[in-house]
């Protein structure tokens, strides 16, 4: 009786387990350089914000790309 009761849990917990998992989109990521720094990483996270060096900006990631590039960084490649 009670390992019918385990495997149910245990299948319900698979399934449920499978329905919960979602594929999430890939991170970009880019190597950006500057004159005042050596090569740093610049991703695109999974709520849109830039993640530099694995530190989340809390930035738009077009927004901190446009902001390095003006600053003189060029970012590219990776």
């Amino acid at each position: 009786m009670v390992k019918k009761y385990f495997l149910k849990s245990i299948v319900l917990l698979t399934v449920a387990a499978l329905f919960s998992c979602e594929d999430d989109p890939a991170i970009s990521c880019v190597t950006c350089n500057s004159p005042e720094t050596t090569a740093f990483e610049v991703c695109r996270d999974q709520n849109g914000n830039a993640t530099v060096n694995g530190e989340n900006t809390d930035t738009n990631y077009d927004v901190y790309i446009a902001g390095l590039e003006e600053s003189g960084a060029t970012c590219g490649g990776g």
